[in-house]
């Protein structure tokens, strides 16, 4: 007897592996793929802006991309002595206005380029609820704990947006595979009726972008998670987010389906180095310690020479 239902995945094409390229852009459930793809030292470029939820913050990203555009004091503001861009997430901010104005034109600048010869770009955006800045009447990727009055907060028609996305990235990439995915973290605070019916305009977006064009596909990241892993065992302490174990699953998902199985062995060996870099010995001067560090070396050594993309 079957005790639970399994969302069925099938094998995609082109598939990842050590010669591609990886762009992922979105919310904080695409940094646990990327965080995998970085693991495994797959060449990756994971969210240049930091984290972003609505497909507009994303769009708008690829939007300042394509145009090179470079940020100057007029796109930041300062609030709680620390300089802060509505475009970006709070992970650029700084204390100091040059410093910040650096990270954004050096992460417009790097995604460009990684864009321009990426074999994969992963979307993955978290809702469809959005805050509109009162001043300017923008949406913002990030309110950055400016009092709510200055904003309004709305359901958006995420359509568009993920159509521009798309459009963008076939502007500057027109060979690149883009892998849509909704984020299977709940946004609760926006309300349980809300957030399904935020999910359902992303998916139903994103469905048609997918039939529509060539070179897309996606990925039940959500489906995966609200099915098969719907036990709250699956989840972080938040009961939201999916926790450790539902993270491993999923990526096991998205392996099969679109990670090269000629990868596997590399992967394997990047695992037992990895896990070897992360040892702590009981003592760092010990002899046998000293064999081990020479013994890792020389496995590094090796498998970098094997695989020149992998760097460690």
């Amino acid at each position: 007897m079957e005790f639970r239902t399994q969302v069925p995945v099938i094998s995609k094409e082109p598939k990842i592996g050590y010669s591609s390229k990886v762009l992922l852009l979105g919310s904080c459930f695409v940094e646990n793929i990327g965080k995998k793809l970085e693991y495994f030292k797959f060449p990756s470029l994971l969210n240049p802006f930091g984290i972003l939820f609505h497909p507009a913050a994303i769009h708008n990203f690829l939007k300042r991309v394509k145009e090179q555009h470079v940020f100057t004091e007029a796109d930041i503001f300062y609030h709680n002595e620390t300089w802060k861009c509505y475009e970006a997430h709070s992970d650029l901010n700084s204390v100091e206005k040059e410093e910040i104005l650096s990270k954004l034109n050096a992460a417009v600048k790097e995604t460009r380029e990684f864009l321009k010869t990426a074999t994969h770009v992963i979307i993955t955006p978290g809702t469809a609820w959005g805050y509109r800045l009162n001043e300017t009447g923008r949406l913002v990727a990030n309110c950055h704990k400016v009092p709510q009055a200055n904003f309004s907060k709305e359901i958006t028609d995420v359509k568009n947006a993920i159509f521009d996305i798309s459009e963008i990235v076939r502007s500057l990439n027109p060979s690149a595979e883009i892998i849509f995915t909704v984020s299977p973290v709940r946004h609760l605070k926006d309300g349980f009726v809300e957030n399904q019916l935020s999910k359902a305009k992303l998916i139903t977006a994103i469905q048609e972008v997918v039939a529509s064009e060539e070179n897309s596909g996606y990925f039940p990241s959500y489906e995966i998670m609200m099915d098969e892993l719907r036990d709250y065992r699956f989840y972080t302490e938040d009961m939201v987010h999916p926790n450790s174990v539902a993270v491993d699953y999923i990526w096991e998902k998205f392996r099969q389906t679109w990670i090269a199985s000629a990868a596997s062995e590399v992967m394997k060996q990047v695992d037992t180095i990895q896990k070897g870099l992360l040892h702590r010995p009981f003592n760092e001067t010990s002899e046998a310690h000293q064999k081990f560090r020479i013994n890792l070396q020389q496995k590094i050594e090796k498998l970098e020479k094997e695989v020149p993309q992998i760097n460690f």
